[in-house]
């Protein structure tokens, strides 16, 4: 897999959706390209269900980060997204509703079969992702 969850965030509550959010990297040795990749959410290792899909979705160099914000940028009812920087910019999804769902939600980005990244959330581990 290319890319690899270093931090789930959790929000505090579930209208804070600016303040959820999720920090890739691209550790290989290529630039990866997500427009079209399905995020879905499960508890343990099921299936799971499908969030949203990544469009126009966005172009990582080898080790380049991103963080995925679940909120919409706009809305003040969702928060402030935490601020930018010249190597850490957001990509925000425009959901509805939390992506967590509690420790054990399991996260993957993938395309057809093709799985980019996956992470299962712990709250105790280090940057939120269970190893």
């Amino acid at each position: 897999m290319a890319l690899v969850f270093r931090e789930i965030h959790p929000a505090p509550n579930a209208e804070a959706l600016n303040e959820e959010w999720f920090i890739l990297e691209n550790v290989g040795q290529n630039p990866v390209t997500t427009k079209g990749v399905a995020m879905t959410r499960a508890k343990g290792k099921g299936r799971g269900t499908n969030i949203g899909t990544l469009d126009p979705g966005f172009t990582l160099k080898p080790g380049e980060k991103i963080r995925l914000v679940t909120g919409i940028a706009s809305k003040k009812a969702h928060g402030a997204p935490p601020a930018e920087t010249d190597d850490l910019k957001n990509y925000h999804l425009f959901l509805k509703g939390p992506v967590l769902v509690g420790a054990g939600t399991t996260l993957r980005l993938a395309l057809n079969q093709i799985e980019f990244g996956t992470a299962t959330y712990d709250p105790a581990a280090p940057g939120g992702v269970a190893a």
